[in-house]
């Protein structure tokens, strides 16, 4: 599994635990930054991400800010991808299960470490259900095309 993780400033002590994470995981990660915690802006990391995973590069991004919502806002402007703002385990395996989605993106200032890991983990193990979902997907794919994304 190929996986591609940034964040900003608010997010580098998070993204950090989280690289250990997936590298125990045995996840293939790249981790594109920041290297320190000097301000940087978060739609810079976001973009960098949202491309590798949308080109087909990696199957999964990571983003990390102080909220996970400037990540989360930033990401879901790009075609193709499906950015979930996840606080809880179950939040992400529905967002894989039903939304397929294929960016995770969390919050430095709302869960710890230990609870981020736990919500990784399920984002990264549940599969993508199909069925009646799909038709949904097929839905906002349509949404983005007539949107011109």
């Amino acid at each position: 599994m190929k996986v591609i993780i940034a964040s900003d400033h608010a997010g580098l002590e998070l993204r950090r635990e989280l690289v250990n994470a997936l590298k125990e995981l045995r996840a293939e990660v790249d981790d594109v930054g920041p290297t320190t915690n000097a301000s940087v802006d978060y739609p810079d990391f976001a973009r960098s991400v949202s491309k590798a995973v949308a080109a087909g590069d990696y199957q999964f991004g990571v983003l990390v800010c102080g909220t996970g919502m400037g990540m989360s806002i930033m990401a879901n402007k790009h075609r193709g991808i499906r950015a979930a703002l996840c606080t809880n385990e179950l939040e992400a395996r529905m967002a894989r299960a039903h939304n397929d989605a294929n960016v995770l993106c969390l919050g430095q200032r709302v869960v710890g470490a230990g609870l981020a890991r736990s919500i990784l983990e399920a984002f990264l193990a549940t599969p993508f259900e199909g069925g009646r979902h799909q038709k949904r997907l097929d839905k906002i794919r349509e949404a983005e095309s007539e949107n011109g994304r």
